[in-house]
């Protein structure tokens, strides 16, 4: 029976811990809207995600990190889909959010539909709470 107990306390202590963000659905509209407006092509609606100093990384295979600000990003971005033979889709498909108030970390798993192709990889963001809402400062992410 002690077993049952602290078994039953364990489960409800962890199950506390799994605080949800404070703004949690605010953030998952934002990332949402983040994946849409590139799929769509919208770059000047895409660029407004980011905060005009953000940090972005691309990491290989082998560990090798490649950092861009966010023009250089951006214009690489237009420049994907302008030559891409095939409209581009990229959905998230699972998230999770850490943080408070004023930082934020997600990250999220995404499925890129290209033609008949389709690569997933994972997105880590580092979102800050501006007067104007949520902006990310650092994304680092890959392709599995």
């Amino acid at each position: 029976m002690r077993l049952l107990y602290a078994t039953l306390l364990c489960l409800f202590l962890v199950t506390c811990s799994r605080a949800e963000h404070p703004d949690q659905a605010g953030i998952k509209t934002f990332l949402e809207s983040y994946f849409s407006t590139w799929s769509a092509k919208d770059m000047a609606g895409y660029n407004a995600h980011f905060h005009p100093s953000a940090r972005i990384s691309f990491v290989g295979k082998d560990g090798q990190c490649d950092g861009q600000g966010l023009t250089d990003f951006i214009h690489g971005q237009t420049l994907g889909h302008e030559r891409s033979p095939v409209p581009m889709n990229e959905v998230p498909t699972q998230m999770t959010v850490s943080g408070d108030s004023r930082v934020a970390q997600a990250a999220v798993r995404w499925k890129l539909t290209k033609g008949k192709d389709t690569v997933t990889g994972t997105d880590y963001f580092t979102l800050v709470k501006t007067t104007t809402g949520w902006k990310i400062s650092n994304l680092v992410f890959y392709n599995d």
